[in-house]
């Protein structure tokens, strides 16, 4: 290649790259296209991970307890094995915990829904499950608690199930596992809890402990929730 061709191959690659509106803003207005674009497909990807997830969860969690029910030490079982399941493929693939952990509690509360089964009750299982199964992962307590109450109360949304109900069970859940881990745990969950329930309008307060308390609400109860 002469230095002819070469600077006129120079010249064309700028062309290229980098057109020119006349002046006008046109690069800076193509590249902001191009990143909103590129996040919007981005975010529409995790979206749709978020999604499979729980339609795979939903499925998983009808199919196992069945029409005909189970015991509640069964579905708290099946419960705490699909989060642990759920949870540890996210960690190996790479998907992101805070989708797992939405799409789960969603799939979770709309599988038991399906079959007749008590989804107060599966809300305080699922929320305990996560936390402690997260916390064995090394994940942020905070962080999985946080989106684990975005993914009940969506699935509430869903299946017309009491939000109010379900959520302050779920944080009873929550604040329970987070006893088993430790005062400082108590303190996160709690502080995450308070911002995410005002953060949707859900009246939950009285469902979290005071500072320093430990809060283990949720065992003596979990079966008393009314079937949706």
């Amino acid at each position: 290649m002469t230095a002819k061709d070469s600077k006129t191959e120079s010249k064309t690659a700028r062309a290229t790259v980098a057109p020119r509106a006349g002046g006008d803003g046109g690069v800076a207005e193509h590249a902001g296209r191009a990143v909103q674009q590129g996040i919007a497909d981005s975010l529409g990807a995790l979206g749709t991970v978020e999604t499979q997830i729980a339609a795979l969860v939903r499925r998983t969690i009808a199919d196992t307890i069945g029409t005909g029910g189970v015991a509640a030490a069964e579905l708290t079982t099946v419960i705490e094995h699909v989060a642990r399941g759920a949870l540890a493929a996210s960690e190996q693939v790479g998907t992101g915990m805070a989708l797992s952990v939405r799409g789960v509690a969603k799939g979770i509360v709309a599988g038991v829904h399906d079959v007749g089964g008590d989804v107060v009750v599966a809300g305080f299982d699922t929320m305990r499950a996560l936390v402690r199964v997260g916390a064995t992962l090394g994940a942020d307590v905070g962080m999985v608690a946080r989106h684990a109450l975005a993914g009940l109360l969506e699935a509430a949304g869903d299946i017309g199930a009491d939000a109010g109900r379900l959520g302050k069970r779920g944080v009873e859940g929550a604040i329970e596992a987070a006893g088993e881990i430790g005062n400082m745990a108590v303190n996160t969950v709690r502080d995450v809890l308070v911002g995410a329930a005002a953060s949707v309008g859900q009246t939950i307060g009285a469902a979290l402990p005071q500072e320093g308390a430990h809060g283990a609400h949720g065992g003596q109860d979990s079966g008393k929730g009314r079937h949706h």
